[in-house]
């Protein structure tokens, strides 16, 4: 019997890459899934609907539970539209993983308004508009007097804790989805959910197309060799995190092969006191003395 026996989960983006896995491990857990993805390009420009219909093909053919959507996830009907369908096909519903993203990867003099936009909008509001739907499902289902212990899985990135050129629009978004994470699980715990998010490491077309990382997430040609890259090792964390006893909640965790790290929320560190309001230049003769 799989840690996931009984839960039924939601994961976005699980067409391909880390998404993928995530939706093979929770089904060989036990859970009853929902594949949803648009099945675009890397920037979303296009759609098919293969990619969820296959990984749906090989969850069945294990023995697994799953059906496929294609709605888009930063549309308000659309994330609608995916929560009902968890419900109407399982009856019910446990755990939201938000994983789908794109990348529209420019220097900011280079940065077209759409391609800000786009990736706000999928990234961002794409783990805005499915939670919104599925944290007033669950507060429904608490105000009716039932017992709910649900899990919500945010994708973050280094690229936004950290930093990394090139990507100001996915950096920015993924920043925001972190605090998004810690803010919604204070307010959401009273009614029994629970909000974590992952900056994963792993093999992915995003991480094969980003300046600097192309030569190091390749495959070992050694197969003996553990391969660190490989998206299959993010998906345990995400597969504790939406079990029904896991205690964690308002944390944003670094995973990358064996290795899973937490992170620590923007902290205030070195202090300047005067006591009284600063004057201009005595205050920026004083301000490199901060962190030095």
């Amino acid at each position: 019997m799989g840690v996931l026996e009984g839960r039924v989960a939601i994961i976005t983006g699980a067409g391909r890459g880390i998404g993928r896995e995530h939706a093979l491990l929770f089904a060989a857990e036990g859970a009853k899934v929902v594949v949803n993805d648009l099945g675009g390009n890397l920037d979303g420009s296009t759609s098919a609907s293969t990619p969820a219909e296959e990984v749906v093909a090989e969850i069945t053919a294990m023995g697994g539970e799953a059906v496929a959507n294609h709605d888009n996830i930063a549309e308000w009907e659309g994330g609608a539209r995916l929560v009902a369908s968890a419900i109407e096909a399982f009856g019910d519903l446990h755990v939201l993983v938000n994983n789908a993203g794109i990348l529209r990867d420019r220097v900011l003099v280079n940065l077209s308004e759409d391609d800000w936009d786009s990736v706000i909008n999928v990234h961002l509001k794409g783990h805005f508009v499915p939670t919104r739907h599925a944290a007033a499902y669950w507060r429904e289902q608490a105000k009716a007097g039932k017992s709910v212990k649900a899990s919500i899985i945010n994708t973050s990135s280094t690229s936004g804790l950290l930093g990394n050129v090139g990507q100001s629009n996915y950096g920015a978004a993924k920043a925001g989805i972190a605090a998004f994470t810690v803010i919604i699980a204070e307010e959401l715990a009273r009614y029994g959910v629970r909000a974590n998010a992952i900056a994963p490491a792993a093999r992915t077309r995003m991480t094969e197309s980003t300046p600097g990382l192309s030569d190091y997430v390749v495959k070992p040609a050694d197969a003996a060799v553990f391969d660190v890259w490989d998206p299959a090792n993010i998906s345990p964390l995400v597969a504790a995190l939406a079990m029904e006893d896991c205690a964690s909640n308002g944390q944003v965790y670094f995973v990358q092969g064996g290795t899973v790290r937490l992170f620590q929320n923007w902290t205030m560190t070195d202090t300047l006191e005067k006591g009284d309001r600063w004057g201009v230049a005595e205050l920026a003769e004083r301000l490199p003395t901060l962190g030095g």
